[in-house]
């Protein structure tokens, strides 16, 4: 049965990735950049300074929303995860040091890909029976391109219906149970026959957890996300620095092979990748799948926050994708690269390469804390996934489904400790392709407003 599943998989999957896929994204990106003159790069310094500024201030958000910070830590929550860390190292190992270059290009278009997505959820949101406010993709398409275009709304809800229990939930867990494996294993506190045992109970666990917060509303989960996200970024940024100053002579042989690799990836792996195609192909789309620009997905967290400015809202959508990609990726790419700890290109990867990465470096004590990071990680963005699918089971079916969904979105993570790490990341690949259509549709016909709304700010 996995078998029959991994081939229509593989089937859908190279069809969703190929050439069309990464000239849409990536064309997207370009097409954004180039109408809104290089915002991300013009205002670079101010989406800094204004959200970073924004960390600061403690005023209370009204009923029904967010904080903008505790709206953009959901939206962090929901990006910086398992794609910064398994991700990253899955790209690596499958496309060589070259992917993280191309990493770097689709991040630099999705910052500007990202304003967009953040800048129309907030102009096109709606209020819903709970006085909550509610937007996304489903939301500027319904309203902004009108009800003729409805369908592809529907569409987009209900590819995040289904993206959010494998990218959101599943993988997360698995990454989860990864590392404590890893952490518990190292001190000879587990041997191999216990794993699946334990992995049950942390499933149960996790779940529990999840429900906890995910049913107590958007308060509670905006509360959680705000204290979990800069703590968890603290720990690995520091632990990641500390690999690359331990290693810096490795530094300029580890950027010169990123370089080399993203053209001539033969050159770099020994020829156990071949493809520059294969190696953009990893890059791009694992990049997508770590910072969400073009997926839509970050831009439902900010429709929540207490602003009435859209474009002050979209500059933290500047802000995230740098964070993620640009400095979370790039530290887990160096990690592992500059600690020598024997790629084999080729082969899949996750969660477990980058902790070897750590432990080469420092030790096998240094576990403790990676499955710290690795787990707040990893829960943080169950969580702000769990909020994605509960606005788009919510656009499709009413309010009343949401409750059920968190339900059942909960109990997934008990599935997820179980699952076989390969496929799940190539199923959760697909559903991100599949739900991105939709939605770079929709920014392509809606640039014009993004590009008024900026002319306005100016006014």
């Amino acid at each position: 049965m996995l078998e029959y599943i991994e081939k229509i998989n593989s089937v859908v999957s190279n069809f969703i990735w190929g050439v069309p896929a990464m000239i849409c994204i990536l064309g997207v990106g370009i097409f954004l950049t180039v109408r809104t003159r290089f915002f991300q790069v013009r205002k670079f310094p101010k989406a800094i300074k204004s959200t970073v500024g924004k960390i600061f201030d403690k005023k209370e958000a009204k009923d029904g929303t967010m904080s903008p910070f505790q709206a953009v830590c959901t939206a962090l929550a929901g990006t910086v995860g398992t794609g910064n860390i398994a991700g990253v190292a899955g790209a690596l190992a499958l496309g060589g040091p070259g992917a993280v270059f191309w990493m770097w290009c689709s991040a630099f278009l999705g910052m500007c890909t990202k304003f967009a997505e953040v800048t129309l959820a907030v102009h096109f949101r709606e209020k819903n029976s709970n006085g909550e406010h509610i937007g996304g993709p489903m939301y500027y398409i319904k309203n902004g391109l009108g009800k003729k275009w409805t369908w592809l709304a529907v569409m987009y809800a209900v590819f995040g219906v289904l993206t959010v229990f494998g990218t959101g939930n599943a993988t997360q867990v698995n990454t989860i149970v990864a590392s404590i494996d890893s952490a518990l294993s190292s001190f000879n506190i587990i041997g191999e026959g216990q794993t699946e045992k334990i992995n049950l109970v942390i499933g149960i666990l996790i779940a529990a957890l999840v429900s906890l917060v995910l049913l107590g509303g958007i308060k509670r989960i905006g509360q959680v996300t705000e204290k979990l996200v800069p703590f968890m970024a603290v720990i690995y940024i520091l632990l990641g620095i500390g690999v690359i100053i331990l290693n810096i002579n490795r530094v300029p042989g580890v950027f010169s092979s990123i370089i080399t690799g993203a053209f001539t990836p033969r050159a770099v792996t020994g020829g156990a990748v071949g493809s520059a195609f294969l190696c953009l192909k990893k890059g791009v789309s694992r990049g997508i799948f770590s910072n969400e620009a073009g997926l839509g997905t970050g831009s439902i967290a900010h429709a929540c926050a207490d602003t009435d400015d859209a474009v002050d809202q979209g500059m933290f959508g500047i802000f995230e994708v740098f964070m993620d990609t640009i400095v979370i990726c790039t530290l887990t790419a160096l990690v592992i690269l500059c600690s020598d700890t024997g790629v084999v290109y080729g082969q899949a990867a996750g969660a477990e390469l980058t902790i070897s990465g750590f432990t080469a470096t420092y030790g096998s004590w240094v576990t403790i804390f990676t499955a710290v990071s690795l787990c707040c990680f990893a829960f943080s963005t169950i969580i702000g996934w769990g909020l994605y699918g509960s606005r788009c089971i919510e656009f499709v079916f009413g309010d009343k489904s949401v409750r059920p969904f968190l339900v059942i979105y909960s109990f997934v993570a008990i599935v997820g400790a179980t699952m076989d790490l390969g496929l799940l990341w190539d199923i959760a690949e697909t559903f991100n392709g599949m739900m991105a259509i939709p939605n770079l549709i929709a920014l392509f016909l809606l640039s014009g407003v993004v590009v008024k709304l900026v002319k306005e700010k100016k006014k």
